[in-house]
């Protein structure tokens, strides 16, 4: 896959094959579009562009709003439209002079002059152009025109797959990962860097990788314990030119938390892992954390003594469910 990081950086191709959208996550349900996409472009010989944005529209056109959640950051995005077999993929910067083109404009300038699109795939409900007032309609109506063709993924075909990224969000918020993980088709993830906390995990025999994520605008799940895996990866920069996978380094097994640790006295929200069987100084590392399995949620103890003796159990719990010896 060749990434690219403004429509200016694209040549535009004798035929391509393209699809629109954010794509948060790049759920079960967006692989409905991508497989109807490399399909038809292997049909008409064709090669497959998706085009994006970045920032998120929303953070644009509506900055007062603070309440988007992303499920997936950037890079995660990146690598799942790297697994799914996209030839081409344009993450253009979203901006106001961008969301103001009509949409006739955004056929005429983007789709067919910026990338040369040959036909256009699209999902039931795909909106574009000034006030997102372009619709499948105005595709079908300029197609003639300007010497495409239109293909939209029937809405019965889409909610076959029961999927949505609302009904991802709304999993993860309650610590449902297992319902989750199987929306997404593989494990959700946080990535960030590894700081220096204030060492209490160390003082009570749990030393933890405290986790600064990178992506403001991040789902973060809920409160609780979780049973992960973890991997160091290289620091991350996407940008134009053929997409390089970041290769994990030193893969390992944790019991994550997520919360205020309210035994303590906490306010502020703590992203942490205690890694299983692993004693390296990994501060200023890039840590990529996938959630596997939901062990309970976050809860205050009368004292530290309760508390590190649930910990323990919820040791037990995680190494068993991770099929990890005691």
């Amino acid at each position: 896959m060749k990434i690219y990081r403004n429509l200016e950086d694209f040549i535009p191709l004798d035929n391509a094959v393209v699809t629109i959208g954010t794509f948060d996550g790049v759920h079960v349900g967006h692989q409905k579009i991508l497989s109807t996409l490399r399909e038809s472009a292997r049909v008409s010989k064709g090669e497959t562009v998706l085009l994006t944005f970045f920032p998120h529209p929303r953070l644009i056109l509506h900055p007062e709003d603070d309440s988007l959640r992303i499920i997936s950051d950037i890079d995660e995005k990146v690598k799942r439209l790297a697994d799914a077999g996209i030839d081409h993929l344009i993450i253009t910067p979203f901006t106001r002079d961008f969301s103001n083109l009509s949409p006739e404009e955004y056929i005429r300038e983007v789709l067919v002059g910026k990338i040369g699109t040959k036909k256009i795939i699209i999902g039931y409900d795909h909106r574009f152009g000034k006030d997102r007032k372009g619709s499948l309609k105005d595709l079908v109506a300029y197609a003639d025109i300007y010497g495409y063709a239109v293909e939209q993924i029937p809405e019965q075909d889409i909610n076959d797959v029961a999927v949505s990224s609302t009904k991802i969000r709304e999993a993860l918020i309650k610590g449902d990962i297992d319902t989750a993980n199987i929306y997404l088709g593989y494990p959700f993830q946080l990535t960030g860097k590894v700081i220096r906390g204030d060492q209490l995990g160390r003082r009570i025999g749990y030393p933890t990788a405290n986790l600064q994520v990178r992506e403001s605008h991040k789902l973060i799940p809920a409160y609780g314990i979780y049973a992960v895996e973890t991997s160091i990866i290289e620091p991350i920069e996407i940008k134009t030119g053929p997409y390089v996978p970041h290769l994990p380094e030193r893969i390992t097994y944790g019991m994550g938390y997520i919360g205020t640790r309210p035994t303590v006295d906490g306010v502020s929200r703590s992203i942490e892992v205690h890694l299983l069987d692993f004693h390296e100084d990994i501060y200023g590392e890039i840590l990529r954390v996938k959630f596997l399995h939901f062990v309970r949620h976050d809860q205050w103890f009368e004292n530290m003594e309760d508390m590190i003796r649930q910990m323990k159990t919820d040791e037990r719990q995680v190494r068993d469910l991770l099929g990890l010896t005691h």
